[in-house]
């Protein structure tokens, strides 16, 4: 047996080895997860349930961007993602391509998860990141693999005057050839328990790293689809995108661990799994919002509210950050803030809104308790 630096130099590369009875417990405990919120969604009704994907679906495009230090606008993404879906959220946001490119990409993994993935199909994934043909300010091969004409392919984490390389990839003339097999393999049928599957197809397509940029949002589109199809469902729920960027140190690590091991996986699996649970008991945060907001809205439903008071009052359950301010009110509802003032006191009078405990020139606002059900 030759020594190798990297798990694709193995003798044995692509067999994958994995210790299953140490993985029953977290692959119950994913199934367990599943069914809990499976149970959940079951008793909120359909319009609840495209809410709910809305939320999900938001959170994972911004945050698999996020991973690799891209920030996209939050508004921008929800209105892209609800026209999608054909939720109706109001006034939309102006169409950004960037963010519409990895919508369509987010989507297309999820909502044909049943097809077949094919070259074809992943170029098109990589031309939707990369709608101009750069990344940044660096042109790159579109719609096609790797050619490694600057060097080998390395991944690395960070920022660019302090990036640490994880692991280097297999060279860009064997990857007509791996690429081929992790294809047939993907498309093939599938000996493995479903949620492994979808461990082992991120880890596969993250170590042959085969486009000059995106591979990480395409390795987890690939994680998503493989979950999808475990579960049947085209919709999702929950975010394994989010649930990384939150472990994204410890993500890096066990990339790197793995990348310089054996073709034992059962470590990285472990940890995916792990990943996977946490990611499905966040979820049940996002669902609570949904619920909390669906009930604020059957509270206030005799309450009479101008459009701005509306739209306000929608972003605070969906996601809003900080502290609601008058300032902050005309912002969002591109009035002035005598209007906002306005607006303000109306909703605080009809004891939709009350006052936080601080006062004076940092005085802000919340939505009443008594006027939303339980928050």
């Amino acid at each position: 047996m030759h020594v190798h630096t990297y798990i694709w130099q193995s003798d044995r590369w692509p067999s994958w080895q994995y210790d299953l009875p140490a993985l029953v417990e977290p692959l119950t405990a994913v199934s367990h997860a599943q069914g809990e919120l499976r149970g959940r969604l079951a008793d909120v009704g359909m319009a609840l349930h495209s809410e709910a994907s809305l939320a999900t679906l938001t959170e994972d495009v911004v945050q698999t961007s996020a991973i690799e230090g891209e920030t996209l606008n939050v508004a921008s993404v929800r209105s892209s993602v609800a026209r999608r879906l054909g939720v109706d959220i109001g006034a939309l946001a102006p169409v950004d391509r960037h963010v519409e490119g990895v919508v369509d990409m987010v989507l297309d993994a999820t909502h044909r998860a049943h097809e077949p993935v094919t070259a074809e199909r992943l170029f098109g994934w990589h031309a939707a990141l990369f709608p101009t043909g750069y990344s940044g300010m660096s042109r790159i091969r579109i719609g096609d693999w790797r050619d490694d004409a600057h060097g080998p392919m390395q991944v690395v984490s960070g920022a660019i005057e302090r990036q640490k390389v994880h692991f280097e990839a297999p060279p860009a003339n064997s990857l007509p050839h791996e690429t081929t097999r992790f294809l047939e393999w993907l498309n093939g049928p599938a000996p493995e328990p479903a949620l492994i599957r979808a461990g082992l197809g991120h880890l596969w397509f993250v170590t042959l790293h085969p486009f000059d940029d995106g591979n990480g949002r395409i390795a987890r589109a690939i994680g998503d689809l493989l979950a999808t199809r475990a579960e049947g469902g085209a919709q999702r729920f929950y975010s394994l995108s989010a649930q990384i960027q939150r472990d994204r140190k410890s993500y890096y690590d066990i990339l790197e661990r793995t990348q310089k091991a054996d073709l034992d996986v059962t470590e990285w699996l472990l940890w995916f799994l792990q990943a996977l649970q946490r990611a499905i008991e966040q979820a049940h945060g996002t669902l609570n919002q949904v619920l909390a907001k669906a009930r604020f809205w059957r509270s206030v439903s005799a309450v009479p509210m101008n459009e701005r008071q509306i739209k306000v009052l929608n972003r605070l359950f969906d996601g809003f950050e900080g502290k609601l301010t008058t300032s902050k009110w005309a912002a969002m509802a591109k009035c002035s803030t005598d209007t906002a003032l306005r607006d303000i006191t109306d909703l605080l009078t009809r004891d939709v809104l009350e006052k936080t405990e601080a006062a004076g020139r940092s005085t802000a606002y919340r939505v009443r308790a008594a006027g939303c059900g339980s928050r």
